[in-house]
């Protein structure tokens, strides 16, 4: 059987599975095809050549194995609560067995004062330990699961349980598969990586990745299998970008011209960084190419990218196109309009603002005027991609806070234009390079590292609650120097309605601690109308309340200089990219700033880290790095979305060292053979074929 006929067979084909079977393994793992199976890994492994005592034995035992007899057996409960009990015993003492299904047959084949192995999860029922449904076989008996030292377990549900396909029920059918899975299958990795790695074939590695040999083998075959994994996410972003760099051409902008030199003469705001001449020079490179831009823009909160932005898009202004940004929310929207407006009308630019709120009346004349050319730059929120808003010629998209937008809402914005515009996507959450490979791999990644001179680094520590009279008293001290203050509140959405109540307990708590008329406060949350929201964030905006009590909400965006102090309630409850991000929110003027971690006593070992990390360092890669170890991609930016980081085996935390090379075993293979055409590439192609299939090729808009 070709190999790949061998993975696409229907699952219910193997013996051992059936049709019954076969549907359950379709709806609860998704498990359609021979292939299906064989890659579902087991998720660790069992020493069976351990074994405890009855006295070792505790609760918090993943497994244990025992040697002993079974003294006693006792049916006990009636109808529906019946079940069989038994107490095994070894020289150090007995424990209790329980079994709740097949009682008829288990009492006809358990023989007692027979020793037997046990294998099994201890729990504890009325303080007494015990085991329920064990795993019991007679040493000797020649069973093969006895004489493996590694024995695999598999993730399974409690549907399958029921119908015997409990993890050792899967290591039986993965058993079966092995005896027909085909000694030599075809290569789907270049050789020089195989070579630089000494990596083991694919047949042995999808045999010891099942059922290891020994520790060695196991390594070997996990190593192989995590390789092939990010290679293949790899090499499906590189061709996505290949095939999109061929079938678009872009737009040439040749010329530097009177906008840009005149605001870099005369309306800079501050003189440019390094990193920031750096990735303007990156950008104006891409423009000049002939090919259409597709790049990232990493930078903390503060680095600068709107300028970087707005430079860029005087270029495009420059060589005769309009450009645009687009923003997640309103008030964000707004301040960019406000902040980029007021440089470049200087210049005799229009620049306009498009949101939900604009009026019919303003629509109407934005519309005509944005067809006609006599707007140059539009600024707005989701209310760009309509289909009414028209433009003469759009050459240059900017996309603020990208992960906020899903592909379909960017793809909108290509079709604004016969030949699709440049696209810069800006994000403030730096992303780890080895995440930013894989999420965004089929865009060019510019980074800014630098902050702008006089930006002091916020000052962070951790206070518990019984220090919080210290806290306020300091907060009513930079409020008297004639600042304002964030106290911000955990908003999770399990608990939502509990986190309202703290929130509003907060709330009350805070307005009776810095009573009125002395002191005016803003309350923003999820639950209240826009409007509502947006006048009460214009209220601190313009300084007319001192204290913004919010819940995370205010994590995206906007700028208030004369916001020097965040507080953070329940600060273990947030994850540490969050917890930059709204350190972000102050230290945007030139006064220090401080950041207050608020916690209780009682802190897990990764909370105390995430807290001890924050007040450690503000680069916001070192702490994406560090919430990428602790929380896995699970919830980095992008991943649902794009669904790329459905990964079997690999972990992008743990195994990161493997992804540059990956990435560059792809490179050199399309550098040499672009669309695989030769011989030797051909299983590779076949497997690359499959995946773009089934996961759609978003990346021609990411």
């Amino acid at each position: 059987m070709a190999s790949h006929h061998f993975f696409d067979s229907p699952i219910e084909y193997l013996k051992g599975v059936g049709p019954q079977r076969a549907e359950l393994l379709r709806k609860e793992l998704a498990i359609f095809t021979f292939g299906d199976l064989l890659f579902h890994f087991p998720f660790r492994y069992v020493d069976r050549t351990k074994y405890y005592t009855v006295k070792e034995i505790n609760a918090e035992m993943p497994y244990v194995q025992i040697k002993g007899k079974i003294v006693r057996l006792t049916v006990k409960g009636d109808k529906r609560r019946k079940h069989l009990a038994g107490v095994f015993q070894d020289e150090t003492g007995t424990l209790e067995l329980k079994w709740f299904q097949g009682l008829k047959w288990l009492m006809q084949s358990l023989k007692l004062n027979t020793e037997y192995v046990l294998f099994g999860k201890p729990s504890v029922f009325n303080g007494n330990i015990n085991i329920i449904h064990p795993e019991l076989e007679i040493p000797g008996s020649g069973s093969a699961e006895l004489q493996m030292a590694l024995q695999p377990v598999y993730p399974t549900t409690e549907k399958l349980k029921l119908k015997g396909l409990d993890s050792r029920g899967i290591m039986k059918i993965q058993r079966q598969l092995q005896q027909q899975l085909p000694p030599h299958l075809t290569e789907n990795l270049p050789a020089d990586p195989i070579k630089e790695f000494n990596l083991v074939n694919r047949a042995l590695a999808l045999r010891q990745i099942h059922f290891p040999d020994n520790l060695q083998s196991l390594k070997q075959a996990e190593l192989r299998l995590k390789f092939e994994e990010f290679f293949f996410i790899q090499l499906r972003l590189l061709s996505m970008k290949l095939s999109r760099t061929e079938k678009y051409q872009g737009m040439v902008f040749s010329q530097v011209g009177e906008q840009f030199n005149t605001f870099f003469k005369s309306h800079l705001p501050f003189p440019l960084t390094e990193a920031q001449k750096r990735v303007i020079r990156e950008i104006r490179a891409d423009f000049g190419s002939g090919k259409q831009m597709n790049r990232l823009l990493q930078g903390d909160v503060g680095s600068g990218k709107t300028v970087v932005a707005l430079m860029s898009m005087l270029i495009a202004i420059d060589n005769g196109y309009q450009a645009c940004l687009m923003a997640p929310t309103e008030i964000l929207a707004t301040q960019h309009a406000a902040s980029i407006g007021a440089m470049v009308e200087k210049m005799g630019l229009r620049c306009e603002l498009l949101t939900g709120s604009t009026k019919p009346a303003q629509r109407k004349k934005m519309f005509a005027d944005l067809l006609d050319g006599s707007i140059q730059l539009l600024i707005g929120t989701h209310a760009l991609i309509e289909d009414q808003v028209q433009f003469k010629n759009l050459g240059f998209v900017v996309i603020d806070e990208q992960h906020r937008f899903g592909v379909q809402q960017r793809a909108k914005l290509w079709a604004k234009n016969h030949q699709p515009p440049h696209v810069l996507v800006m994000t403030a959450t730096p992303i780890p390079r080895t995440l930013a490979m894989t999420l965004y791999g089929d865009l060019d990644v510019s980074v800014i590292d630098e902050l702008p001179p006089g930006r002091k680094p916020v000052s962070t520590v951790h206070r518990y609650d019984k220090n919080r009279l210290q806290v306020w008293s300091f907060l009513k001290q930079e409020i008297e120097k004639g600042r304002q203050v964030y106290i911000v509140y955990p908003l999770i959405e399990e608990s939502e309605k509990m986190d309202l109540n703290n929130l509003m307990q907060g709330y009350e708590a805070v307005c009776r601690d810095f009573p009125a008329p002395k002191y005016r406060i803003s309350i923003v949350h999820g639950k209240m109308k826009p409007a509502d929201k947006d006048f009460e964030m214009q209220q601190f905006l313009k300084g007319e309340t001192q204290i913004m009590v919010a819940t995370s909400v205010i994590e995206v965006g906007v700028n208030v200089p004369n916001a020097s102090v965040m507080v953070i309630e329940n600060a273990e409850r947030f994850g540490l990219s969050q917890l930059h991000q709204l350190r972000g929110r102050v230290g945007r003027g030139a006064e220090q700033s401080y950041c207050i971690l608020m916690s209780s006593f009682k802190l897990s070992s990764d909370a105390k880290l995430r807290l001890s990390t924050m007040c450690e360092t503000n680069d916001g890669f070192k702490i994406a790095e560090m919430d990428l170890q602790l929380r896995g991609p699970g919830d980095a930016e992008g991943t649902q979305q794009s669904g790329l980081l459905d990964m079997k085996i690999a972990d992008i935390g743990r195994d990161a060292a493997l992804i540059p090379p990956a990435r560059d075993a792809a490179k050199k293979l399309l550098a040499n053979d672009p669309h695989l055409m030769l011989q030797a590439h051909a299983g590779l192609k076949t497997q690359l074929e499959a995946i773009l299939k089934k996961s759609g090729n978003w990346g021609r808009i990411s």
